[in-house]
């Protein structure tokens, strides 16, 4: 049972919905993991990885929208999060995404972001999105790319500290 008030639509390949309680160690476990979650932040303490995914449910109360988690239709299993991210501090609302171990190199995340960008431009009336992304990031630069967004500028994230923002095309701009 979702948390949320999260919607849930379907691609090609992937479930996107609102997180459930199972949902939190495949989290979890993918913040724990160095190599994989330091470009969207390291939490390798359980309790404070815990805390974030509660958090996002948080975040959906509050804005209306957040991470959704990524299931792989295949399998049923979570195969990472995207969603719209905007905590106080931020600069914008930001486009996100995650893909846990077993599930990188098969264009999932690029598939995901598409769904999210489409539902937040048409279901959320957004007229843009950004993508900030940690200097280094070559992956997730890359399917910022493939997804249209340029890069903009530079600032200061709370957070992470140095950080890339990308502009997404606007929604005329996809048609």
């Amino acid at each position: 049972m979702s948390l949320t008030n999260a919607p849930r639509f379907e691609t090609e390949r992937l479930i996107l919905r609102g997180p459930e309680m199972p949902d939190a160690e495949p989290f979890i476990a993918f913040s724990a993991d160095k190599e994989r979650s330091e470009g969207f932040g390291y939490i390798p303490q359980r309790d404070e990885a815990w805390r974030w995914f509660a958090l996002n449910i948080g975040h959906w109360y509050i804005h209306g929208y957040g991470y959704l988690t990524i299931e792989d239709k295949e399998t049923g299993n979570p195969a990472g999060i995207c969603g719209i991210w905007n905590p106080e501090g931020w600069p914008e609302p930001e486009i996100g995404w995650v893909v846990y171990e077993g599930f990188e190199g098969k264009g999932i995340a690029y598939e995901a972001a598409v769904a999210v960008r489409a539902w937040a431009y048409a279901e959320l009336n957004f007229t843009t999105l950004t993508s900030n992304i940690v200097p280094g990031n070559t992956r997730s630069v890359a399917l910022a790319e493939r997804l249209g967004a340029t890069f903009e500028r530079e600032y200061e994230n709370v957070q992470m500290g140095l950080d890339h923002l990308y502009r997404h095309p606007a929604p005329e701009a996809l048609l």
